[in-house]
């Protein structure tokens, strides 16, 4: 099956003429496939079972709140479907169907690195489009408490020699306004605990959008090749000298300064040395471009 972007498609009414192509990824409420109209039009429909309705329909709620965001997955569908499972005949599950990103995701990109650092004017552009989509998540009160790679789409980018545009995604685990917060069940983190602050630790743990600049922190820092090391029950992110620039390493700082209080707001960092210098962008484009392009 032939796949087109589906950016700009109608609301998909009846989805009975879908076809499912192939699967995408599986989450802690669910999985995610790929699937196409008769018009070559793609979409991604994420599926979880009954038990997880009020997360999926929380995450639904807060992709429409944020309608036509650039840094934010959009919604193609404005209400959660219900079918009987495939595998279970038996039991309902229920799905919503989003734009697919057709540049897969963040941590598919970082793979293909094999723990080599991204190019400075990616990694910049990973970290602008992040923090566009925290302001407008913070500014109306919500946190998206599971800031991973997984969760950072990859588009082909609407803006000339850019070389993709970065959504946020899963936001299933996201803190909404005026509302109090419980980890997920099983877990110390509010999200994955790789990428969680020292203070969101526990059921008494703070959930505030300081959080997300930790997670913000772990995930640049994975771009330059960081590794994960252990801090009593969190996690910080070590890098090697080599190649990280002064300004990188204020910004992470900033990002990872223990006391909440005295972490960077995504207002703040936008106007960062490290996101507001221009990087240029190689005319030729590098290997990993290249196979990305051929995937």
């Amino acid at each position: 099956m032939k796949i087109i972007c589906s950016c700009g498609d109608p609301w998909i009414v009846d989805d009975s003429s879908l076809k499912e192509a192939c699967g995408l990824g599986r989450g802690s409420y669910g999985f995610v496939t790929l699937v196409g109209d008769s018009q070559s039009r793609a979409y991604a429909k994420k599926t979880s079972s009954m038990d997880d309705l009020t997360t999926l329909q929380k995450e639904l709620d807060i992709i429409l709140r944020f309608r036509n965001h650039p840094c934010i997955v959009q919604a193609k569908s404005p209400v959660v479907h219900f079918e009987n499972s495939k595998t279970r005949p038996s039991e309902r599950v229920c799905y919503i169907y989003m734009e697919y990103a057709n540049k897969q995701t963040l941590e598919k990109m970082i793979t293909k690195f094999g723990g080599r650092s991204l190019p400075g004017y990616m990694i910049q552009r990973v970290a602008l489009m992040i923090l566009q989509g925290l302001e407008a998540l913070h500014a109306k009160g919500y946190v998206h408490c599971d800031l991973t790679p997984g969760n950072i789409l990859l588009f082909h980018s609407t803006t000339h020699e850019e070389p993709f545009d970065v959504k946020l995604s899963d936001f299933g685990l996201s803190k909404v306004p005026n509302s109090g917060y419980s980890p997920p069940r099983g877990s110390m983190f509010p999200g994955t605990p790789l990428y969680m602050p020292p203070e969101s630790l526990g059921l008494n743990g703070v959930v505030e959008p300081v959080l997300d600049i930790w997670s913000l922190g772990c995930v640049v820092s994975e771009m330059f090749g960081g590794e994960p090391e252990e801090m009593g029950d969190s996690f910080m992110w070590k890098l090697s000298d080599q190649g990280v620039s002064t300004v990188a390493k204020d910004f992470l700082r900033r990002c990872h300064a223990l006391h909440p209080l005295h972490r960077a707001t995504a207002v703040e960092l936008l106007n960062h040395p490290f996101i507001t210098q221009k990087l240029s962008v190689p005319t030729v484009s590098l290997p990993i471009e290249r196979q990305q392009k051929e995937d």
